[in-house]
């Protein structure tokens, strides 16, 4: 019977969900084992060349998909769809140290930055998630930072397999029409919902003092004190504070172009004046060039916000509303041209279902503060700006716009075409990777423990 969405995520089951940060459980999703007391039995289960899968790997995410699953009963055979995914990552991984596939420092650093943000804001602090492990963000991040770098390795030869793959209109009917009736799932109220998001300006006193603070600090630096040091007292990167502010190494145009013009203005062991970017206010030092590479460290100080810069933000909001509710713009084009949110800005405003990528959200699964904004507005509807703190913290204003309101109802092409494309796109997907799969499996040493053989592993999954 063909499944209207297949567990045997050949996209990288929970790998790529923990990669984009999606899944909501919170700080059980780090991916590092919290300290429980007791030793844990553990056994490795597969070897693929030098790649083994130990089995707390495959359980952890078999409990995942336990927990998601919320009761309802899953597959008999999910260990081994589980495990088949996890021995295809493993190969990937393989097949790229051979064929030389890599990802740069500066990625995962930039990966495992975003990663540890989203889990201090899921917490509430570093302190609490420090806590929570028992152990400091540094450790966490050495602990986490093997486990991104194979995850993004895994991602780049997904893509270089799978990632030209796509499905027609005649495809997507095709793959709609071969599901049994009985099987079309049945969704719940969903809606689509759109935000323009515009954040708090730093006022000039509060710049100002910020500016005057971090050049106290660079006299200091200047008179003989350790910028290293300094780094780790003052900083507010809490990545690289607890390292002395370094950064590592960078090519050109990884980081932003404010912070890289600086830095590859200074001969090694200069340092830079007070610069300004998107972040906050640096002091970079240069510590080498290597090719096309550079590595710097720097002191990040941010300016506080205040009342006054919400009311700037809410000021322009108003405006844009008003704009929009006379048809003199488009809310897409609104969101696309002056959101400060970099992850709706691109799709019009619109939020993403982050376990589809479709914009349509179940009203269930709603973060609490939209779902009591839209819980009594009409479909088209605009709200007035209120008040928002980003992901990352950052005091901000928004309006949201609900754009459309679907009651619930069995899957249908008219409603649905949007998820069905992606289930057609992602069996392609699967398709090719299981080709891949055939093609490439005798080109590497895998072994089985004798316990899973029933999983015939060396097959494609089904």
């Amino acid at each position: 019977m063909i499944q209207f969405v297949r567990l045997s995520a050949r996209v990288a089951l929970l790998v790529v969900v923990l990669l984009a940060g999606t899944v909501s459980s919170g700080v059980a999703q780090l991916g590092i084992g919290r300290p429980v007391g007791r030793t844990m039995v553990d056994a490795i289960i597969v070897k693929v060349d030098n790649q083994i899968v130990l089995s707390s790997d495959l359980e952890a995410i078999y409990a995942q998909q336990l927990a998601q699953a919320e009761g309802k009963p899953l597959p008999p055979d999910l260990r081994c769809r589980i495990l088949q995914s996890i021995v295809l990552n493993k190969l990937m991984l393989a097949k790229a140290e051979t064929d030389s596939v890599v990802v740069e420092d500066g990625q995962v650093k930039n990966e495992l930055d975003r990663r540890m943000a989203y889990f201090v804001q899921q917490i509430g602090s570093e302190k609490k998630l420090e806590e929570y492990y028992n152990k400091s963000i540094k450790q966490l991040k050495d602990d986490l930072r093997p486990q991104i770098k194979e995850q993004l390795v895994q991602q780049k030869m997904q893509e270089t397999i799978a990632g030209k793959v796509t499905v027609t209109p005649r495809e997507v009917r095709q793959y709609f029409n071969r599901i049994p009736k009985d099987s079309l799932p049945y969704y719940s109220t969903e809606v689509e919902v759109g935000q323009i998001v515009k954040l708090a300006q730093v006022n000039p006193k509060a710049k100002q003092e910020t500016i005057t603070k971090l050049n106290d600090i660079r006299a200091r630096i200047l008179a003989g004190e350790d910028f290293a040091t300094l780094a780790k007292k003052y900083s507010e990167d809490p990545g690289s504070a607890v390292e002395g502010g370094y950064l590592g190494f960078f090519k050109r145009k990884e980081l932003v172009p404010q912070y890289e013009a600086a830095a590859l203005r200074l001969e090694p062991g200069q340092m830079s004046p007070v610069v300004e970017s998107q972040f906050g206010f640096h002091l970079i030092q240069l510590i080498e060039r290597k090719g096309d590479s550079y590595s710097t460290r720097h002191i990040l100080l941010k300016a506080a916000t205040g009342n006054t810069d919400v009311s700037e933000a809410a000021t322009q909001l108003s405006k844009l509303r008003t704009r929009i509710l006379a048809d003199s713009i488009t809310f897409a084009k609104a969101a696309k041209d002056q959101s400060d949110d970099k992850l709706t800005s691109g799709t019009g405003g619109l939020i993403a279902n982050r376990q589809d990528n479709s914009t349509y959200l179940p009203l269930d699964k709603l973060d609490p503060a939209i779902f009591f904004t839209i819980d009594t507005m009409k479909v088209g509807r605009i709200t007035p700006p209120l008040p928002y703190r980003t992901d990352d913290g950052k005091d901000a204003m928004r309006i949201i716009w609900l754009k459309s309101n679907t009651p619930p109802h069995q899957a249908n092409l008219k409603d649905d075409y949007q998820k069905i494309a992606q289930a057609a796109l992602n069996e392609k997907k699967n398709k090719a990777l299981d080709e891949w799969f055939l093609q490439n499996r005798g080109s590497v040493y895998i072994e089985v423990d004798p316990r899973y053989t029933d999983c015939k592993l060396l097959n494609a999954v089904n």
